[in-house]
């Protein structure tokens, strides 16, 4: 199969959908696989490492999109919308329950999208997983940075010194991103709270923290009196393929303490916490109520280095099963096959997820 790699035009965004170690791969199988020019150089790969590993570079973008089948990291933007075609299959992040313009976009140009974070398998996301573990340990990364005074923060230092209270840490959503955002913060010394709605897994956190971290169970209660509290909070929550609830109204962001810092991973399936709206790498963020709000919805892009090998560690064995079988791969009973027809987002002008079908039913008619 023929396969295009284009460069990243999100701002900032400069991880790339295939490292040259996943194209040798896919050339060593008879595949070819065209790279845009400088698609891979932000992450440190530049156009002659593509070239060692047996890939053709394109001069442009279109080259690269004119392929059977594309691999990408983020969604398509307005200025790659007119690439898009029928009979093309296209393998990338999506987060469609936050994008229906995309939705729209994608089903009116034919082609066949297949989401990274829709993929399961034995229920977990395997594909979502390696940029959540990151985007966990950047939120408090980033958080502690903003706490800065300078940056428009409180001035606080999460770890505390002797004498002067730690800095107090509310994590909102107890699975991949929350579990990270909480070892980093507990790392740093930390006073952290996480909140979860699955009994389950709380008793889970407990065993991997023991009494380092207070579990609290979801309900407005107790996310009312854990954000007010908090220097730092990590938005966490993900509904597979919807849009995140709100867990966080307008009305207890204003009874924040001036200074405060929210990161909303979730930023990106619309965000569980009401002020937020999405911001850029360029312009991180921005203050409402007081309190400084960062909403940047590819984290991962900060560090592309070490993102870009991490999701292909877990995207190549899907693509290689696209590139030898296309959508046929999607009826395989292997546990590949079965993640990549979980996947499937749009196919033939049609929306066919089940929930993103929940979250544009009129789409779905």
């Amino acid at each position: 199969m023929d396969i295009g790699v284009p460069k990243e035009i999100k701002d900032q965004e400069f991880r790339v959908g295939l490292s040259p170690a996943s194209v040798k791969e896919l050339c060593d199988r008879n595949h070819q696989v065209v790279v845009e020019t400088q698609a891979g150089i932000g992450a440190g790969f530049g156009d002659e490492d593509y070239v060692k590993a047996g890939a053709k570079i394109a001069p442009d973008a279109a080259t690269a999109w004119a392929q059977a089948m594309v691999v990408k990291v983020k969604e398509p933007l307005s200025a790659e919308y007119g690439y898009m075609r029928s009979e093309q299959l296209l393998f990338t992040y999506l987060h469609l329950a936050a994008g229906r313009e995309l939705t729209e976009k994608l089903m009116a140009s034919g082609v066949s999208a297949i989401a990274y974070e829709s993929v399961e398998h034995k229920g977990t996301l395997p594909l979502l997983m390696p940029m959540s573990v990151i985007a966990g340990r950047l939120s408090v990364q980033f958080g502690a940075r903003f706490l800065e005074k300078q940056q428009g923060g409180r001035g606080v230092l999460l770890g505390g010194v002797p004498g002067v209270a730690a800095g107090s840490v509310a994590v909102l959503g107890g699975g991949v991103v929350g579990t990270e955002a909480a070892k980093m913060a507990v790392g740093l010394g930390a006073q952290v709270t996480i909140i979860d709605i699955n009994i389950e897994r709380l008793s889970q956190l407990e065993t991997l923290f023991g009494s380092r971290v207070n579990l609290l169970y979801s309900n407005s209660a107790n996310v009312a009196a854990a954000v007010t509290a908090a220097d730092l909070v990590i938005g966490a929550v993900l509904v597979p393929g919807r849009k995140a609830p709100t867990l966080v109204t307008r009305e207890i962001v204003a009874q924040m303490r001036a200074g405060s810092v929210i990161v909303d991973v979730a930023v990106d399936q619309g965000g569980c916490i009401e002020t937020l709206r999405v911001t850029s790498h360029s312009e991180p963020v921005y203050t409402e109520s007081g309190v400084v709000h960062y909403g940047v919805p590819n984290m991962p892009g900060a560090v592309p280095w070490t993102a870009t090998q991490a999701l292909n560690n877990s995207t190549l064995p899907y693509v290689l099963q696209l590139a030898e079988g296309g959508l046929t791969a999607l009826k395989s009973s292997s546990a590949v096959g079965k993640g990549l027809a979980t996947g499937l987002n749009v196919h033939n002008h049609r929306l066919v997820h089940p929930a993103v079908q929940e979250v544009f039913p009129d789409l779905a008619a």
